[in-house]
């Protein structure tokens, strides 16, 4: 009689920290706090976070994306999205009488100021990012005469400056810290003199989620990233497990785009979730995953998260203002 094997257990390790980000649930907040206030519609300038289901949601409540400032009817509320705007966004909506809600993450904020601040010395700015993500455009708008955007390490080569001894390199918030560094040591290498911003520009949160991610990929032969295609920090987290070393990694929006198939011969599936999804996500896909015998959760704790933003300056003052007329009645 041949010997009976046991079947491998099946588990999932759940990473920690995973999922919004303070800039992320600031900006969301924001929206549901202004249509509580104003009534809908209220305009948004872009998705207000790259996720599909929290724009549905947010739709399904009143918020109306546009692409266009030109698209936001004369005296309307339109709000900026997480990822920032340029100073010409800005002066489109004072020409069309718009009442602003700036959501702007402000660690998006911090890299428009150093912007300003290299630009006003003189610097050349060199702007590691994305072509065409809404962040890079808005952080480039802030001085667009002294920023040349670098879109990875490839893309060094090609670039020029007017003074080697005044250079700067800042970055995009969501990407890859390996890539990132990678980028800045061929630029280093082209300009040795390349001057480092005050703090690093890549967010607490992108970095912390991509730790994670490494330590999933440690052990899991699978790791599932739920997240957006449209999202930068989502997207580099599937590469950043990859690179780490798990055998696979995709990235799903929801429950139902995962393809059986991936679980062939797994026992550890690893699961993450991209800064601007929220767990309710996350929480259909450990559902999926329990239903096909993968019910054993082990969650991975790299880091604790304790940062919060208080909201956009618009909501506070209208929301002190409505606060101080219910005390006085």
């Amino acid at each position: 009689m041949g010997r009976m094997t046991d079947t491998p257990a099946r588990r999932v390790l759940l990473a920690a920290p995973r999922g919004y980000c303070a800039g992320v649930d600031r900006a969301v907040i924001a929206v549901e706090k202004a249509l509580e206030q104003y009534g809908a519609p209220v305009y948004v300038r872009h998705e207000i976070v790259h996720n599909k289901y929290v724009v549905q949601t947010l739709e399904k409540k009143g918020a109306i994306f546009v692409e266009q400032t030109a698209e936001v009817p004369e005296g309307s509320i339109v709000m900026f999205s997480a990822h920032g705007v340029a100073p010409t966004v800005h002066a489109e909506a004072a020409e069309r009488r718009l009442a602003t809600i700036d959501a702007t993450c402000p660690l998006v904020t911090k890299v428009h100021k150093e912007a300003v601040r290299y630009a006003k010395e003189d610097y050349d700015i060199l702007l590691i990012g994305h072509e065409g993500h809404e962040e890079v455009i808005g952080t480039s708008g802030e001085a667009p005469d002294h920023i040349t955007l670098v879109d990875g390490p490839e893309d060094v080569a090609n670039v020029e400056v007017r003074d080697e001894s005044k250079v700067v390199w800042l970055s995009q918030t969501t990407l890859s810290v390996d890539e990132t560094m990678e980028t800045v040591g061929a630029l280093k290498q082209k300009f040795p003199n390349l001057l480092s911003p005050p703090s690093d520009d890549i967010c607490y949160a992108t970095q912390n989620r991509q730790i994670a991610v490494k330590k999933l990929a440690e052990d899991a032969e699978l790791v599932i990233v739920v997240g957006s295609k449209n999202s930068s920090n989502s997207i580099r987290m599937v590469e950043v497990a990859l690179d780490a070393g798990a055998p696979a990694a995709h990235l799903v929006d929801f429950a139902a785009e995962i393809d059986e198939a991936w679980l062939e011969g797994v026992t550890t599936v690893g699961l993450t979730s991209g800064a601007s999804v929220p767990d309710v996500l996350v929480d259909g896909v450990l559902e999926w995953l329990a239903e096909r015998g993968y019910a054993d959760v082990e969650t991975v704790k790299t880091a604790d998260e304790s940062i919060t933003f208080s909201l956009p300056k618009e909501l506070r003052r209208d929301l002190r203002a409505e606060a101080a007329e219910l005390s006085a009645k």
